[in-house]
């Protein structure tokens, strides 16, 4: 059992560091388990008088210079954390010869080993197991490095910026078939942002134009053979730099972008200033082996990496506890671009599904904490969706309160007096605030108060007055060390509705023209009123329309309401998610038995929107998703697994006996005709398809897997054959297993196909899915050191709602093993995985205890990291 606590680090504590390192020279000699550190210093002393401590770990120091003078062991101090120099000139030059070992990294932070090519991973502390360094935000640095290798196996040489030199090296027994390139960046940054990747690559080429008539050269680096699988994502590119100029006048900067795809890596991709480093997961593409949802996904990635080419490189944090300063924005950007690329309403409802499955039980949990942390003890930790989805929405909220020509205006001041340095929160909302003239102290409160606000809404209508008072109240609930909150300043956008779907003014009183069908309130008390006149009619609120706020919003409507909005609403938004609430609502009286079957008007209101789904086929298909198991979870303490499970099957087959004929039909038109394209169109045709395969396959029994498997059979893209494979995954049939063993013998060669047969299969409600995750776990495609591998069967085991929560406790014992397991290998990912247990104070006593049980064993781990530590101390409390 560890005995030492980790230290704790406080935004309070913040001090600017006491020397500045403006220039790094560095020398590589790469070998896998030897690889030689040079790296020479321009350094200058600060404000203070204390000691030169640079950060290094897991690193043999081999030497160290100061102005060309050899230091001694008396000179320095040296410990597993740091390298100390007391004595050092106001202005000088250090030098350090460190070795490190890239193959026994397992961790993959700092320089490591993927698949035989070396690569880096820097953000957030990864840098420091490289060479000693200010390993910091706030130190901007400009880097030249050199590269050397053997040519033979590491014929790519790549780092940051530009490529000024590179060739051969003369043979001799000591570097016989070596060569080297040089590269420089001319922009400062921090080292985080440092990156490296030396290997045998492929690679495709293109080209950009900037807006003032520069000519960029595109590279994109796979393995061999993935090249044409690359194409997509260098498409994606070239239009995120379009965008990127066109929204927020942001051209790119060097001659040379580079992206690198890796198949072991920690996170989805990297920002690496000039040379990101991607999950190969998140870039590779073909219509064979990625689905429509794959395809979106890499065009968001590709941009969100792009897109931090300023808000991230040329901007870059202060510290730490600025992570959303960088993520939230860019993620905001990214929205907004896929949103132009696709739909906005599909978008829309998109990213807020991921925030309420992935922040809001987040906010409403031990982990809570603010969109700018107070204090952290591992900040892996924090690359939560609180950063960077909340974060996102906190952005969104801004620009709404501004208006778009405020928000150009804001930002443009921001990247003009920001750009080239390390920038905080703070610096981010006063650029708002100078180019608006608006006060935004009490909207700060985003960035320092975690938890979700409820906004509760309630009307009343005088129809000899024709006025519609509206009352809005907000409650935010107490989160750790929060117990005491204050009121939120809250854009709250609305609109009125007829009850037969007309759109009716929203003008409120003292105005002297009729207002807008939807317009922004601002909510900035616990309780206002809002008074509407010259309304025709009685209205229904819409409220929170575009979810205007990361807020739960409520409103008293009864079923036939909901209705209606969902039928009749003009925000596509609020459309859906009418629907998900009345949905939700059904599902839950079911599993808690105080109905028996589905409600009349949600099984009409379905009617309407099949009625509608060829007009809009990718809205249709959003519309007929039901809540998620994990999503009716979170509506209901104390959760029953196996009731929700029955519930939502119950729901599925009651639409599917209402509208088997409807169904097939649009099953039938939606059918591909000619080549694959993943254009959003095309994608939303399959969409709109498969969703009704699922219905059309509820019944679980041999006729439903016989048109699973044919839909499987005659597939033409990996869209349709997850589809299928996806509702055989229900069924216990043989011709599940002939399909999943067909499906394994054409792709078992490719790793990221085999990562979605084993993800299906962990995703699975059968009863022995946790002993098929353990086969798997056996299986030659899994590898609990390769992050995908463990993110497709644990993670994908993880959020399976029915079986990792059994009442026998297997599934939590599961994944507690791996967690135990993985936590020496890799403490990051280790971490992830625990969140699993995020909520489990909600589940019944009995399943409590197993799950405590699960998390003390994990705690109790002797030499625990701090990042599961952490994780798991605030889980416990």
């Amino acid at each position: 059992m560890r005995t030492e606590e980790p230290r704790a680090f406080h935004l309070a504590d913040y001090q600017a560091p006491e020397f500045r390192i403006h220039t790094v020279h560095l020398d590589f000699v790469l070998e896998p388990e030897a690889t030689r550190v040079t790296s020479r210093l321009e350094i200058e002393r600060q404000p203070g008088n204390g000691p030169l401590v640079l950060q290094g770990e897991d690193q043999k120091l081999l030497s160290v210079t100061l102005d060309g003078r050899a230091l001694v062991a008396g000179d320095y101090l040296l410990d597993d954390k740091s390298l100390s120099i007391g004595k050092v000139p106001a202005k000088f030059t250090l030098e350090i010869v460190s070795e490190i070992n890239p193959a026994a990294n397992t961790a993959l932070e700092g320089l490591f080993l993927s698949s035989g090519m070396f690569c880096t991973q820097c953000e957030p502390e990864g840098f420091r197991r490289i060479t000693y360094f200010l390993d910091r935000p706030d130190n901007l640095s400009v880097f030249t490095v050199r590269i050397e290798a053997a040519k033979e196996q590491y014929p790519v040489l790549l780092c940051n910026g530009n490529r000024m030199d590179g060739g051969d090296l003369a043979s001799s027994d000591s570097n016989g078939g070596r060569h080297f390139a040089l590269w420089h960046d001319p922009f400062p940054k921090p080292s985080y942002l440092f990156a490296l990747v030396a290997g045998d690559l492929g690679s495709i080429h293109d080209h950009f134009i900037t807006m003032t008539g520069r000519r960029i050269e595109l590279a994109l680096y796979v393995e061999h053979g993935n090249e044409l699988r690359a194409t997509y994502a260098m498409g994606a590119l070239k239009r995120s730099m379009t965008w990127d100029e066109e929204a927020y006048g942001r051209e790119y900067d060097l001659d040379i972008f580079m992206i690198v795809a890796v198949s072991a890596f920690n996170m989805g991709a990297m920002e690496n200033k000039g040379l990101n480093i991607f999950n190969d997961k998140v870039l590779l593409a073909s219509p064979e082996t990625a689905t429509d949802d794959d395809y979106a996904r890499i065009e968001s990635v590709v941009a969100h990496e792009y897109f931090h080419n300023w808000t991230g490189d040329r901007i870059t944090c202060r510290d730490w506890f600025q992570l959303s300063l960088k993520e939230g924005l860019t993620v905001f950007r990214d929205q907004k671009f896929s949103g132009d690329m696709r739909s906005h309403g599909v978008q829309r409802i998109q990213d807020v599904r991921a925030l309420r499955g992935r922040q809001f039980p987040e906010d409403a949990g031990p982990l809570a904490h603010p969109v700018q942390p107070q204090s952290y003890i591992e900040i892996n930790n924090f690359y939560t969706a609180t950063i960077y989805d909340k974060g996102a929405e906190v952005i969104g909220m801004l620009k709404t309160l501004v208006g778009d020509e405020g928000y150009r205006k804001a930002t443009d001041l921001y990247f003009a007096r920001h750009d080239g340095h390390a920038a905080t929160v703070e610096d981010w909302v006063k650029c708002f605030e100078g180019s608006s003239g608006r006060d935004l102290s009490q909207f700060r409160l985003w960035y320092r108060q975690a938890g979700t606000p409820v906004i509760e809404a309630r009307g009343a209508y005088d129809a000899a007055a024709r006025t519609y008072t509206l009352y809005l109240t907000q409650s935010l609930a107490p989160t750790p060390g929060q117990p005491d909150k204050q009121p939120m300043h809250i854009p709250v956008r609305i609109g009125l509705v007829g009850h037969k779907g007309a759109a009716l003014p929203a003008t409120l009183e003292g105005e002297n023209r009729a207002g807008p069908d939807s317009r922004v309130l601002e909510l900035r008390e616990n309780f206002q009123r809002f008074v509407f006149v010259d309304v025709a009619q009685e209205p229904l609120l819409s409220l929170g329309r575009d979810f205007s706020a990361p807020v739960i919003f409520r409103t008293p409507y009864g079923r036939a309401e909901r209705a209606i909005l969902m039928g009749c609403d003009h925000d596509d938004f609020n459309r859906w998610e009418a629907g998900q609430i009345l949905a939700a609502e059904i599902m839950l009286e079911v599993a808690s038995k105080t109905r028996a079957d589905a409600d009349s008007h949600y099984i009409s209101a379905i009617g309407t929107v099949l009625g509608k789904a060829e007009a809009d086929p990718a809205f249709a298909a959003e519309m007929l998703m039901l809540p998620t198991e994990n999503e009716l979870a979170a509506r209901k303490t104390p959760v029953d697994p196996e009731g929700i499970h029955t519930a939502r099957l119950a729901l599925v087959r009651a639409i599917a006996l209402a509208y088997r004929p409807r169904l097939a039909q649009l099953y039938e038109h939606m059918r591909d005709e000619g080549d694959f394209s993943p254009d959003s169109q095309s994608a939303g045709r399959r969409a709109l398809r498969n969703a009704c395969l699922r219905y059309l396959t509820a019944g679980d029994d041999e006729a439903a897997a016989g048109l699973a498997e044919a839909h499987y059979r005659s597939a033409t893209n990996m869209t349709d054959m997850i589809a299928g494979l996806a509702a055989l995954t229900r069924m216990e049939s043989p011709l599940r297993d002939t399909a999943f063993t067909h499906f394994h013998d054409r792709f078992k060669a490719d790793p990221l196909v085999l990562d979605k047969w084993m993800g299906l299969q962990a995703g699975s409600p059968l009863p022995d899915t946790a002993a098929s995750v353990r086969a798997l776990m056996k299986h030659p495609a899994f590898d609990i050191k390769n992050p995908n591998r463990v993110r497709a069967l644990i993670g994908a085991f993880g959020g399976n709602h029915l079986r990792f929560h059994a009442a026998s406790g297997d599934g939590y014992r599961l994944v507690g093993e791996v967690i135990r397991t993985l936590d020496p290998i890799n403490p990051q990912v280790a971490a992830r995985l625990a969140g699993a247990f995020e909520s489990w104070r909600r589940y019944d006593p009995a399943r409590q205890a197993l799950m405590k049980a699960e998390l003390d064993a994990i705690h109790g781990l002797n030499g625990i990291s701090p990042n599961l530590f952490e994780i798991t101390g605030k889980m416990l409390g």
